[in-house]
């Protein structure tokens, strides 16, 4: 080969390079991941499935791309997020808590995997846990049909008591209807009267609060609720300046200061979603990864909060606890 014409070849090589890694990077399979929440506040959520993926090979950004789509807080942008990822052609989708309805209602081809709290053959999403029909599998956990054990739990440290309040928020309407139903339940069965307040906003978790000054309950349950994470220490904080002895479903609200927490380890199952999600990318179908259904919770209690309260949490009661904030 004459040298002029080898000095050719390479350049035509070189220009072809750049495009041969852009169309590399580009035939990488993509992940849509569509959530109601924030990077920051589910950042621990991320990097277990993230960690579940790479047990399957598969790390972001080296052979597979990642679609965040995060809506803030605002559940009536789920439906485009849903929709823009399905219109990219992701490979499959995870979706959790609020979003998994919108991913559902976008696409009925498109690998789905949840996270979900409710019972997702009552839901309609599949018709059988154990081998899921359609194009929907992933993990549930027990979240609003604990709402009344919270309450349980919280009439045994304020023993006697006879009004309680629950917080939900009523953006997330289906899961405030059954957290509603749950807990008011419960409430009966306790013989104490028990008021519903609401919020989606900071200016209504102040107005809930204001008006928690005004009833005066002896305990306040609050709803499992995307917002309400997003706002623990705030609403730690308020329960603390109120005096008012409050539960909730995760580990961060007690560790900022609030008396209790009783529900599942969700980052936890985010590293199944993940191990799922790389299964499905190697060719396993939806309808061969059946439903996980996880029943562990946790019970932590902060007897540093119940001091400054003016509690005492019966010792039973500690001696259950998975974890003791002292």
């Amino acid at each position: 080969m004459k040298r002029r014409d080898f000095v050719a070849l390479l350049g035509g090589a070189a220009a072809y390079w750049p495009l041969a890694t852009r169309a590399q990077k580009q035939a990488m399979p993509v992940i849509g991941y569509v959530s109601a929440g924030t990077p920051d506040i589910f950042a621990s959520r991320v990097r277990a499935f993230r960690e579940g993926l790479s047990e399957e090979g598969y790390v972001e950004g080296r052979n597979i791309t990642v679609d965040y789509r995060w809506t803030g807080f605002k559940y009536e942008e789920l439906k485009t997020a849903a929709a823009d990822l399905v219109g990219r052609k992701a490979a499959l989708i995870v979706a959790d808590g609020p979003a998994v309805y919108r991913a559902r209602d976008a696409t009925s081809t498109i690998p789905i995997i949840f996270w979900t709290t409710r019972d997702p053959v009552e839901a309609g999403w599949t018709a059988n846990l154990s081998r899921p029909s359609g194009n929907l599998t992933g993990v549930t956990s027990l979240g609003s049909e604990l709402g009344a054990k919270r309450l349980e739990l919280l009439h045994q440290v304020v023993h006697g008591a006879q009004i309680f309040a629950l917080l939900i928020n009523p953006l997330s309407s289906s899961v405030a209807e059954y957290q509603s139903k749950g807990v008011q339940v419960a409430a009966d069965s306790l013989g104490v009267a028990l008021h519903v307040l609401h919020a989606s906003t900071d200016d209504e978790l102040d107005q809930a609060f204001a008006k928690v000054r005004e009833l005066r309950p002896t305990g306040l349950v609050i709803s499992p609720d995307v917002f309400f994470l997003s706002r623990v220490e705030r609403i730690a904080g308020q329960a603390l300046r109120h005096a008012i002895p409050a539960v909730y479903q995760y580990r961060e609200f007690t560790a900022a200061g609030g008396l209790m927490s009783y529900g599942t380890n969700v980052v936890s199952l985010f590293k199944i979603i993940g191990s799922y999600a790389g299964r499905i990318l190697k060719g396993e179908k939806t309808a061969d990864l059946p439903v996980q259904q996880v029943t562990r919770v946790e019970l932590i209690i902060n007897l540093k909060t119940a001091k400054t309260l003016g509690l005492e949490v019966p010792p039973a009661l500690v001696a259950r606890a998975d974890e003791v904030i002292e």
